[in-house]
């Protein structure tokens, strides 16, 4: 693709899944790339400290541990790079906590600072990410970024609801130009070890039971890493102009990032168990509070943009990432693991 009229783009989250591919795109783009991330503990910090690695040294690449909720701090950061583009990334993740502080500071709290930050640098764009979780328990499929979104079955989705709120205002009040994204079940080599993917790979390849909520019996709309950074990059150099709503004009405009394609969670296990080549022990549980019975993205939106959207199938993204899963942990192909690595419950893929 024709590169994007952007040079440089400051990443919040870089250490995460998504900010460490995001970074090595741009960074093979030719684009110069600021990482911020605190490295929190939510899951294993060797993995973030292993993408970093990946990073570090290369042309056009700088990483700055500090937490964006220090907004002081984060500003100071910014105002030293200039950034023509930020793109946030950084959240506290996951649906199926009872503790509602961390995604308070982080996910709105933080997302202030980065919002008070674009505006007072006066930012091009800024590109965050939202989550398919906004559409709750919507019963209509494929969901639409018109659809309402008013019904959270989390507080992480109220918190990305609240996100998408306070970048319509800003949007609004100061023309900082905003594109949520709302991401479909992201999956891929480097991932998350919380995600149901990854700790299902390991508990098949050791033996242990996997627990499927409702029996299995939920679609997910699963999104290959690589593609969502695609249209997340053809984006970047998109920032939004004046959009006719309702009440006017705005800077603001939500993608959906899937793949278009729903994979029933049972079936998604099979083709699981076919990569690595070994039977999956099965707990079958009921539904959890704050999971979904289905997510499913309408993309003709994102399309009409960027003439892209997410389609690699589901056989072809699991075999990449049981084949990164094993090299990345030393598991041969009989699909049995070094010992040691603990089991822990799987997030919900939202």
């Amino acid at each position: 693709m024709t590169m994007q009229p952007f040079r440089r783009v400051l990443v919040t989250g870089a250490a995460g899944f998504v900010g460490y591919h995001l970074s090595d795109r741009l960074l093979h783009e030719g684009v110069e790339v600021l990482g911020v991330d605190d490295l929190n503990a939510y899951y294993d910090v060797g993995l973030k400290e292993d993408r970093l690695c990946r990073l570090h040294g290369r042309e056009g690449f700088r990483f700055v541990r500090a937490d964006i909720v220090e907004t002081d701090r984060f500003l100071e950061l910014a105002r030293g790079y200039s950034p023509d583009v930020v793109v946030h990334l950084a959240a506290q993740a996951g649906v199926r906590s009872t503790d509602p502080w961390p995604y308070a500071r982080s996910n709105l709290n933080g997302f202030l600072s980065v919002l008070e930050c674009c505006r007072e640098l006066r930012v091009g764009h800024l590109v965050y990410a939202s989550s398919s979780s906004v559409y709750g328990a919507n019963r209509f499929a494929p969901f639409r970024e018109e659809d309402p979104v008013d019904h959270p079955v989390s507080f992480y989705a109220a918190t990305k609801r609240s996100n998408e709120l306070m970048a319509e205002s800003y949007a609004k009040l100061h023309g900082l130009p905003c594109t949520g994204l709302r991401f479909f079940t992201l999956y891929g080599p480097w991932g998350r070890p919380d995600m149901a993917y990854y700790s299902f790979t390991r508990d098949i390849s050791e033996g242990r039971a996997i627990r499927l909520f409702n029996g299995g019996d939920m679609l997910r709309d699963f999104t290959f890493v690589s593609d969502a950074i695609e249209a997340v990059v053809r984006l970047l150099g998109r920032p939004p102009g004046g959009q006719e709503t309702v009440d006017g004009t705005t800077a603001h405009r939500i993608f959906n990032i899937g793949n278009a394609s729903p994979v029933r969670l049972a079936d998604f296990v099979e083709c699981l168990e076919s990569e690595i080549g070994r039977k999956a022990v099965k707990e079958l549980l009921p539904m959890q509070p704050g999971d979904v019975p289905v997510t499913y993205a309408d993309t003709s939106r994102l399309r009409a943009t960027v003439d892209y959207a997410p389609n690699t199938p589901i056989a072809i993204g699991l075999r990449r990432f049981v084949e990164w899963y094993r090299n990345y942990h030393c598991v041969a192909d009989s699909g049995l693991s070094l010992p040691g690595e603990v089991s822990s419950p799987p997030a919900m893929m939202a």
